[in-house]
């Protein structure tokens, strides 16, 4: 165990952690490290994906050399594969309210392929008019596929899945098995919620399929969310991205017009699309926020529900506060993993330090992940600022360059800045409080 450890890992702290529980309960030890410490996912993938299908072309036009915000374009094109694809028209969507019908409604118009990815689909209130509008678009004659997460739509039971496959539409649980000793469990699951129609539209963001997002219908316990509806020619590289991950999980291609038809500008974005997985894609998301970051000169402003990331996105954020950078990160008061919260008041003294905002917002509890820089640029999609979204999960974000579309989200964030946490707010904890806080720290690759 000791010498797969020193081979396979690549973080110092990790590998003596590992090792340290190896040699003190080499049982126990060798169990957990077995079931939670070995990525098979990086092997598999790199075997099990076909050459060219995420290849890139060209990007549309060269950079300004004078802009200062090229280097981040540069950068992106480098970490990702991908070129930015001018021409897309992006619309925000709040909440299952706004965002279901309209994606329920691009099914029913679906003619050619319909591809849904989503880590909750539950057969619910929220859930069952999207497993009708798929059979319907599968019989007729639509080629249809879902993937669900093996975890996170239902380890032992998945209702949906079931109802899907006895209907008859063909549908995939991602890195999911029966038999315990081969289920990655919490780690390397498919975070991405994403819907593509006909390969010419596409919905993301963090809106996962559940009652909880129908906040007109007063849930027990509502969750509030961001999506987005996209057109235009980065469609192709989300639908691109599906395609990868169910060649992963089925070995079946999708290939031609019914997927990647010729896609005409619709609006005035540009727009690339990001995806970061425990394989080739290792840390891209995390790469990209580094780069924005380092390239910002007025403002970052960052929405999510969780904050657990590594020393480097610490850093960088307060470094960009220490040169003149507004930086604000928003934050709620109260999540729904409370652990997720104690971990985040222990790790953002550094940010407090620097100067660098923190607010709060009260319940409902906000879903969105959300950041833009400079007023210019934005990244939206599924990853959460922690550990798990930038190293553990698949995920897929898209990033945009577009004034009109980031002032709107920042207006939106403006609105969530309700209480400021200060260094004094914190010191004011109980010592147990502060016990408990940090205690949760120590989880962070894991939490």
């Amino acid at each position: 165990m000791t010498g797969h450890i020193l081979v396979h890992k690549r973080d110092p702290g990790s590998a003596v952690a590992w090792i340290g529980i190896a040699w003190l309960s080499p049982v126990l030890g060798s169990l957990l490290y077995v079931l939670l410490g070995i990525n098979r996912v990086r092997r598999r993938a790199l075997t099990m994906r076909a050459p060219g299908l995420s290849a890139a072309s060209a990007a549309d036009g060269a950079a300004d050399p004078n802009d200062y915000l090229t280097p981040l374009e540069y950068s992106a094109q480098c970490i990702t594969g991908r070129p930015a694809k001018s021409g897309n028209a992006i619309t925000i969507l709040r909440n299952g309210d706004e965002a279901y019908p309209r994606m329920i409604a691009a099914i029913d118009a679906a003619e050619h392929s319909v591809a849904l990815s989503s880590y909750i689909f539950r057969a619910d209130a929220a859930g069952e008019p999207f497993i009708e509008a798929l059979v319907r678009a599968q019989r007729r004659q639509v080629q249809v596929r879902v993937l669900i997460d093996g975890y996170g739509g239902g380890y032992f039971w998945s209702t949906t899945y079931l109802k899907l496959r006895h209907a008859g539409v063909p549908v995939a649980r991602f890195l999911h098995s029966p038999l315990p000793w081969r289920m990655p469990f919490l780690n390397l699951r498919s975070h991405k919620k994403l819907l593509g129609v006909d390969g010419r539209s596409a919905f993301v963001g963090g809106i996962n399929i559940g009652a909880e997002n129908l906040i007109r219908g007063g849930p027990a316990h509502p969750v509030l969310d961001t999506h987005f509806s996209i057109n235009g020619p980065v469609v192709a590289q989300i639908i691109d991205s599906f395609a990868d991950d169910w060649f992963f999980v089925t070995g079946e291609r999708l290939a031609g017009e019914r997927w990647f038809p010729a896609l005409e500008p619709r609006g005035a974005s540009v727009a690339r699309a990001l995806t970061s997985g425990p394989d080739q894609d290792l840390e891209k998301i995390e790469l990209m926020i580094l780069q924005a970051v380092g390239s910002a000169r007025t403002s970052v402003k960052v929405m999510t529900p969780y904050f657990l990331p590594d020393d480097r996105i610490i850093t960088a954020l307060a470094l960009a506060s220490m040169r003149g950078v507004e930086v604000d990160l928003i934050l709620p008061a109260s999540s729904n993993h409370p652990t997720l919260d104690w971990g985040t008041r222990a790790h953002i003294g550094p940010l407090l330090a620097a100067q660098c905002r923190i607010w709060t917002h009260a319940v409902p509890f906000d879903h969105s992940k959300l950041m833009t820089v400079d007023g210019r640029w934005c990244l939206i999609g599924s990853a959460n600022w922690d550990m798990r979204s930038f190293r553990l999960n698949f995920e897929l974000n898209v990033e945009v360059y577009h004034s009109a579309l980031v002032q709107r989200l920042e207006e939106f964030m403006a609105q969530k800045q309700q209480l400021r946490l200060t260094t004094e707010t914190l010191a004011k904890s109980s010592w147990p409080v502060l016990l408990r806080n940090n205690a949760a720290r120590l989880m962070l690759p894991y939490l």
